[in-house]
Order: structure tokens, then C-alpha cells, then sequence
């Protein structure tokens, strides 16, 4: 006596089963196609021009941002805008933050050497607390704002997207 390995309630649990994994798929795969979207890619390096000196400086400084980006997460460092490469002091007080809401928000502590571009030993080892924070617009500069720990007043800031060495060989390269 032979037995059917296909009994018919065997055939229906397997049909409902496999039905029912297609179909949560399709749902998922719906949802995600309407509602997660990536987060913009951003560039690496920004030239801020501040509206006004900080309070902790003599002069006003054109800083230089150099982001890194991780989806929303995002590291970065500030550079004085006339310096040609990146120092080891910069590197050392570094930003993190996150990308949420087409705004960029990025907090850490920076050498006063770096904001004021004043070079002597006071200034290299006063570090600072700062926060930045910049909405993304879709076309042209980026506004924002500035908070250095200490003073209470946010002062205002344009962010502007600079080419890097490598954008500019790539687009002479095409």
C-alpha cells in the first residue's frame, strides 16, 4: 500500500503559507517604495561666511567644513579658510552629528585657534564647545547658524559647497 505524499491538507497549508509570505512582501515592499526614502547626499567640503564676528574672536573668519557622510550620520571637522591642508589640530576636535529634516545639525569642540585663525599658544590649547546647524535648501547656498559655548547669541552663517581636487579632475576628466 502505497501512501500520497500529497495529502490535501498538506497542499493547502503550504499554498496559504506561501501565499501569505508573497503578500507580506508585496506590502513591505510598497511601504518602503513610498515612504523610506535615503537621505541627500551631501558635499564634502563648504566655505562658511559668518554674518558677523564671533563673540570670542577679534575679526571675523571664513571657515572651511569638511563633512563626512554615513546615510543621516554625519562627522566633520572646521579649517581656517586660508589653510591649504588639513592639520593634525582640526582633525583632533572633530564634529559628529546627524542629517534629519533637511537639516544639518553637527556639535563638538574646536580649537579657538581654528575659529579666530590666531596662532599663538593661548589659542591652541582653548577649545570650545560649538554647534552648527544648516538647512539644506535644494538649489544655491545653504543658511545657518552658529552657537560657540560661552556666549548665548547664535550668529548667522552662509554655507557655500566648494569642488574639491577630486570633483575638479573628474569634470576635466569628462
Amino acid at each position: 500500500m502505497t501512501r500520497s505524499h500529497f495529502n490535501l491538507k498538506s497542499l493547502i497549508f503550504y499554498g496559504v503559507t506561501i501565499g501569505s509570505v508573497l503578500l507580506l512582501f508585496k506590502v513591505v515592499t510598497a511601504y518602503g517604495e513610498n515612504n523610506l526614502k535615503a537621505s541627500p547626499t551631501m558635499k564634502s567640503h563648504y566655505r562658511l561666511v559668518l554674518s558677523e564676528n564671533l563673540p570670542i574672536c577679534e575679526k571675523s573668519n571664513v571657515l572651511l567644513l569638511n563633512i563626512q557622510q554615513s546615510g543621516v550620520y554625519l562627522n566633520g571637522f572646521l579649517l581656517p579658510a586660508n589653510s591649504t591642508k588639513t592639520s593634525k589640530l582640526s582633525e583632533t576636535f572633530s564634529l559628529g552629528g546627524k542629517l534629519q529634516n533637511r537639516q544639518l545639525v553637527l556639535s563638538g569642540k574646536v580649537s579657538r585657534y581654528i575659529l579666530c585663525n590666531i596662532l599663538d599658544s593661548q589659542t591652541q590649547a582653548n577649545i570650545i564647545p560649538v554647534k552648527i546647524q544648516i538647512q539644506l535648501a535644494d538649489q544655491g547656498d545653504f543658511i545657518g547658524k552658529i552657537n560657540v559655548s560661552g556666549t548665548s547669541k547664535a550668529i548667522g552663517l552662509t554655507a557655500i559647497p566648494q569642488k574639491t581636487n577630486e570633483q575638479s579632475e573628474q569634470s576635466n576628466n569628462h
